[in-house]
C-alpha cells in the first residue's frame, strides 16, 4: 500500500511518469521504498532545498503509522555500486 500511494504521489510530479518505478525493500528493522526517476526529473522530486522530498517522506511515514520507513529517491541513469 506504501509503495503504490508514493508511485502516485511522484507520478504526478514528473514530466516522464512512466520511468517512474518504487521499489520496496525489506531490511531487518527498517522498510526502503526506493524511488528510481528520470535524470530530468530528479529535481522536481527533491525541490528546492529537499523540501518536496521531506513533504513525501512525512506522508509515507504518515500512513506507515509506527512502522519505520525509509523513502530513497534516485535517478534512472544511477549504477548500482560494485564492491
Amino acid at each position: 500500500m506504501l509503495a503504490d500511494a508514493l508511485d502516485h504521489l511522484v507520478r504526478g510530479l514528473v514530466t516522464n511518469p512512466d520511468d517512474v518505478a518504487v521499489s520496496d525493500l525489506d531490511h531487518r528493522r527498517v522498510r526502503t521504498l526506493e524511488v528510481r526517476v528520470n535524470p530530468e526529473d530528479i529535481g522536481k522530486v527533491i525541490g528546492r532545498q529537499g523540501r518536496t522530498a521531506s513533504a513525501l517522506r512525512t506522508v509515507i511515514g504518515a500512513l506507515a503509522g509506527r512502522e519505520q520507513v525509509r523513502v530513497d529517491f534516485v535517478d534512472v541513469d544511477r549504477r548500482p555500486r560494485r564492491r
